[in-house]
């Protein structure tokens, strides 16, 4: 079995980046090392008060971590804790220590398969099926980080878009333009697929923000102003 070729300067710029907007804190890798040696995870106000931190400091570098895939979200109450009143949220580690490494190759002999999937469909209906799987994969990784539905505010919720696309390969920020809000990715981790297929690619960035956007804040409609594969330097969807 050959081994998969080495990444190229975007590719090792953007899983570079992934890592560091989820560990460059110092505090914050001291964090996701306490919880993973924590049986049964942490609260936001437990790393508070290990760490001496204002809660809402606490709670931002849990969600940083979060939206980077490294901890997920349960909600649930201590052993021994009243019934009453609003369960707390746990932080765990979750089961992907290997996305500390840098993000997988693609399979070659899927993407040969994909590529010929996508050549026989009609380009809206594999425009449509790409916002949907992008959506829904979206919606499941808001899951991950947080259970419960439009608890954040438009601009929160598109910070931390940003981060969980970070950690999927796209280098991106959110950034405000007047009255509203754009996310600039600045890497496409679909490489050459992307400049062959941008109707199904670009549909499932879309999708995908739209799906993350749905579960951390409530249905929005993005819109792509500029993309890589339209020969723009960077990808800028407006929400």
């Amino acid at each position: 079995m050959t081994s998969p070729p080495p990444l190229d300067a975007s590719e090792f710029s953007a899983a570079v980046t992934s890592v560091t907007n989820a560990f460059g804190d110092p505090t914050r890798r001291e964090i996701y090392l306490a919880i993973r040696d924590a049986e049964g995870g942490a609260t936001a106000a437990e790393i508070a008060e290990r760490f001496e931190l204002h809660p809402n400091v606490a709670r931002h570098h849990l969600e940083k971590l979060a939206a980077g895939g490294y901890l997920e979200v349960d909600l649930g109450r201590a052993e021994g804790a009243r019934v009453a009143g609003r369960p707390s949220k746990r932080y765990r580690v979750t089961e992907l220590d290997h996305a500390l490494t840098f993000p997988p190759r693609r399979d070659d002999l899927l993407a040969t398969l994909l590529a010929r999937a996508l050549e026989v469909l009609p380009p809206e209906q594999a425009a449509a099926m790409g916002e949907a799987v992008g959506f829904d994969y979206g919606r499941a990784v808001a899951a991950r980080m947080a259970p419960t539905e439009g608890q954040r505010s438009v601009k929160a919720a598109l910070a931390a878009v940003a981060d969980a696309l970070t950690a999927h390969g796209f280098a991106a920020h959110a950034e405000a333009t007047g009255t509203s809000m754009t996310i600039i990715s600045e890497h496409c981790p679909f490489g050459d697929a992307a400049q062959r297929y941008p109707h199904v690619v670009c549909a499932v960035d879309r999708g995908l923000i739209r799906g993350l956007m749905a579960g951390l804040y409530g249905e929005t409609h993005p819109r792509f102003e500029a993309s890589r594969p339209d020969g723009d330097d960077h990808c800028v969807a407006r929400v």
